[in-house]
């Protein structure tokens, strides 16, 4: 096993990478049940598309562990659900069975870049720079979701967010986070475990002897509640996908706008990970990167052929690098991990938001690391690498922080009369971006 997953070459052990997994997992796990209650809101069923959640989550991130040997898992993307939802079933008024074949073809065209080391020269066109500030944006967004998780961060009509109130949920939260970063100045192995457990045990008198957690709880007072054990799965989605209607020409600027959202998506979050833990060959790109994009490629294809959104590489594979994950060992721990949720999803409720929140706001801080490596006296340079990583967490999304930035970085540097540091493939990447932004 060390020689499959080169353990030891990577500075890492079996026990590290059972703990990076967990973590990982523990990170991720939310997507079980996120997932279905976005998308079910297309009229496709909630416990199927729990079941669909499942199988891509916990095949995709194995193949990413076995196949591209990263410690990168892979899920159906929140963002993704929610475009997949809102914006082409119910905005455009497309039926979820021709939704799921859009996905399909998108997964389909994503494949063929890929094997014909396509998307592997986009990544490679993404300057220096903007890679860097890529992963300090997505450390920054990733510390909004655990804030707004926890309600410390709420919105406010006069100054668009603020600090939530003071209350038991946010008292518990505070104390999970202040106990997760001792454990990690301490150096405590599986420190953001410890943390998410011991916020859940902290969690459990409210709405029992103090406190009332309706208001963030769908109603119900209690925090942490016991919903069962076992659930039956539910394989009715399956290969329920329009392939026939999904390629009609009225459909096809829905492959697309899966196809762009998607792009952008994957690749800053592979780009943005893999700088911040230095997952990065001796060339200075990303590890593995042509099979880690065709197994990317496959998350989304599997994903439409079994009835979720697409799947994608996921920012919260930071918590486990940041364990000292570093082989496929740690996305193939993962991944087996989901496969048991396929009958045991009713246990993932007994761990509030509150609970993994401290350790998302902590990776946050770890994923700083690069923007160190900004060269932030070089104007032309940190320009558009301060907007590329600002726009991330202000825009709550990804992937209209890596458009900016790819977009100013070379409006400016042409203007500039620095043309050779935008090469062809960039402003086929400018192109894609606008694109995405009319879509």
């Amino acid at each position: 096993m060390d020689d499959f997953f080169k353990i030891r070459e990577n500075d890492s052990s079996y026990k590290t990478e059972v703990i990076a997994g967990i973590t990982t997992f523990l990170a991720t796990m939310y997507i079980i049940v996120i997932n279905p209650s976005i998308i079910s809101k297309t009229g496709m069923s909630f416990s199927g598309v729990l079941t669909t959640t499942v199988l891509v989550s916990a095949f995709s991130s194995i193949m990413m562990g076995i196949y591209a040997n990263n410690p990168i898992v892979l899920a159906p993307g929140m963002g993704l659900s929610t475009f997949f939802t809102y914006s082409v079933v119910m905005g455009m008024g497309v039926k979820w069975e021709t939704a799921l074949g859009a996905v399909f073809w998108s997964g389909v065209i994503f494949l063929i870049l890929s094997v014909f080391n396509i998307r592997t020269a986009i990544v490679k066109a993404i300057p220096k720079q903007i890679r860097y500030a890529i992963a300090a944006g997505i450390g920054l967004y990733i510390t909004m979701i655990g804030f707004i998780n926890a309600g410390f961060i709420v919105s406010n009509p006069s100054t668009i967010i603020c600090m939530g109130d003071l209350n038991p949920i946010t008292l518990t939260f505070l104390a999970g986070l202040m106990i997760t970063a001792i454990l990690i100045v301490k150096q405590v192995k599986a420190a953001l475990i410890f943390g998410i457990i011991i916020t859940t045990i902290l969690s459990i008198p409210i709405g029992r002897l103090y406190g009332d957690a309706s208001a963030v709880n769908d109603g119900v007072a209690k925090l942490v509640t016991w919903k069962g054990l076992v659930s039956a799965p539910d394989f009715s989605l399956l290969f329920s996908l329009d392939l026939l209607g999904s390629i009609r020409l009225a459909i096809i600027p829905v492959v697309f706008a899966f196809l762009f959202t998607d792009m952008f998506d994957s690749l800053s979050t592979f780009i943005g990970v893999a700088e911040a833990a230095q997952l990065t060959d001796e060339t200075g790109e990303p590890r593995n990167i042509k099979r880690s994009l065709i197994v990317d490629s496959f998350a989304t294809l599997i994903a439409g052929l079994v009835g979720s959104s697409s799947g994608t590489s996921y920012i919260e594979s930071a918590t486990g690098i940041e364990e000292g994950g570093r082989t496929g060992l740690t996305a193939l721990i993962a991944g087996l991990l989901f496969l048991p949720f396929i009958f045991l999803s009713p246990l993932l409720s007994i761990i509030p938001d509150i609970a993994t929140a401290p350790a998302l706001v902590l990776v946050g801080t770890f994923m700083m690391k690069p923007v160190a490596k900004i060269n932030w006296t070089q104007f032309d340079d940190s320009i558009p690498a301060f907007l590329g990583m600002i726009l991330i967490p202000l825009t709550y999304s990804i992937t209209q922080g890596i458009i900016w930035g790819f977009l100013s970085w070379t409006i400016i540097k042409l203007i500039i009369g620095k043309k050779e540091q935008v090469t062809p493939m960039l402003l086929v990447i400018d192109v894609f971006a606008i694109l995405a932004l009319i879509i």
